[in-house]
């Protein structure tokens, strides 16, 4: 590996840490008011849903069919049922593949 991209990625790694790390202890320090957590929960799940909405239409114009959102579906539904993540992955992947296998695009 060259040894600027090594550096690079010590550099990311680091700076991850130092901002993981810097979380909690700020929290620490700091007294966030209710409604503002409340908020931030709130634009979590706007762009979570806006994240799925945009992997729901097709890029590039072409028709990606049923199978698709159908597995976005699924996952929407176990999601909202509070199933753990990788079981929710799962499920929309299988729903997903079943539905193509089946002939339905």
């Amino acid at each position: 590996m060259n040894g600027a991209v090594v550096a690079g990625v010590a550099a990311l790694s680091m700076g991850t840490y130092a901002i993981r790390f810097s979380g909690p202890m700020v929290r620490q320090r700091m007294k966030v008011p209710a409604r503002v957590t409340r908020l931030l929960e709130i634009c979590s799940i706007v762009l979570l849903t806006a994240l799925a909405s945009t992997l729901i239409i097709p890029a590039g114009g072409h028709r990606a069919g049923f199978a698709l959102p159908a597995g976005v579906l699924v996952a929407g539904v176990l999601a909202w049922r509070r199933v753990p993540l990788i079981l929710v992955v799962l499920a929309a992947a299988a729903t997903t593949a079943l539905l193509r296998l089946c002939g339905v695009s």
